[in-house]
């Protein structure tokens, strides 16, 4: 192997791809800087991992809920989502029922100790998202949850999914 290989010529069809200014990384960098910043803070204060945040933050706005119902509308995948469902459950701040509309299901809710917690985490979410906004305009921060909705949904349609099914309620700026 040759490690003092130069880098690709202009001329070569590739060459065009610069990774800091491709969109998927330029995402993917800042969407993992965000969720750093975030985790430590729940982590360090309450003890929660993003997941369990994210499962909580699902049930306090919508209720019981079943694990497939859970899985579209955060997009986590089965097994990160019953391992956030199993730590809140072990802590309590979950409870877990029989789902009489599908037997094979059950269904996740908060507790009363979930509820209170999310009551107390909530506004500190919201001071972290204004912080992290707080250079933009609001019709920046608008635009850009447009954009992002659209790219998702867009993601959605080009890997074959319902891009309608998937895609969070939004909470305009």
């Amino acid at each position: 192997m040759n490690l003092r290989t130069p880098p690709l010529q202009v001329d070569d069809p590739v060459a065009g791809l610069t990774l800091d200014a491709y969109l998927p990384y330029r995402l993917s960098v800042a969407s993992n800087a965000v969720s750093r910043l975030i985790a430590r803070a729940y982590e360090d204060r309450f003890g929660l991992t993003i997941p369990q945040w994210r499962l909580m933050c699902v049930l306090a706005e919508g209720g019981a809920s079943s694990p497939a119902a859970i899985v579209g509308r955060t997009g986590m995948d089965k097994v990160t989502l019953s391992r956030a469902a199993h730590g809140l459950l072990q802590r309590r701040l979950v409870e877990r029922a029989d789902n009489h509309a599908d037997a094979r299901s059950h269904l996740l809710a908060l507790s009363t100790e979930g509820r209170a917690l999310y009551v107390e985490i909530a506004p500190l979410a919201l001071a972290y998202e204004a912080a992290l906004i707080a250079g933009l305009a609001p019709d920046e921060v608008a635009m850009m949850k447009r954009l992002l909705l659209r790219l998702q949904s867009a993601a959605a349609a080009l890997a074959g999914e319902n891009p309608t099914a998937e895609a969070p309620r939004r909470r305009e700026a």
